[in-house]
């Protein structure tokens, strides 16, 4: 399980960066500028099929999990959506590796890819660092025309997170 840090504790009432990522549909896509309420959960990496995970993940406090997490934000999307927000997912990997598990995983929202770690950068976003690779840590952000309202961090269990995020939703919009 992993522990509050306090590394994301800045952030609530941030505004976003101006910076520009690519999305899996090769949309390019500035998180400062996105109107509406937008839900950004970051994770480190979505495992492949055939192609084994980095050494100890498993015992990584909060590494494990990415597709539970990731396809249950893909079974509360119509919820989410009615509530006039949109959702997307972050990590550091490229964006073939993303589109590769957004079609197997059939999800409904683009995974943007932050490969040079732009937003921890901007705004010292948590990561780790695993095998000489650094990470995104989970996070989860919903912000409303670029500026942060509310930051669930750290997120465990990542699977349970999308129905805090649901409920969040429901009660604050």
């Amino acid at each position: 399980m992993p522990v509050d840090d306090g590394a994301a504790s800045h952030l609530e009432g941030k505004q976003l960066p101006n910076v520009t990522l690519t999305a899996t549909s090769g949309e390019k896509i500035n998180l400062q500028t996105l109107p509406g309420l937008v839900v950004y959960y970051f994770y480190p990496m979505t495992g492949r099929p055939g192609i084994p995970a980095p050494n100890d993940w498993s015992n990584i406090p909060g590494a494990k999990g990415c597709t539970p997490q990731s396809c249950h934000f893909r079974d509360l999307y119509s919820e989410i959506k009615n509530l006039q927000a949109q959702v997307f997912g972050i990590s550091s990997q490229n964006t073939g590796y993303q589109l590769e598990a957004k079609e197997r995983l059939e999800l409904p929202f683009e995974l943007i890819s932050d490969t040079i770690l732009a937003l921890k950068n901007s705004l010292q976003f948590p990561t780790f660092e695993v095998e000489g690779i650094e990470l995104y840590k989970r996070m989860t952000l919903i912000a409303q025309d670029g500026v942060i309202s509310k930051v669930f961090y750290p997120v465990f269990p990542p699977e349970k997170n999308p129905e805090d995020v649901l409920a969040w939703l429901q009660s604050n919009t």
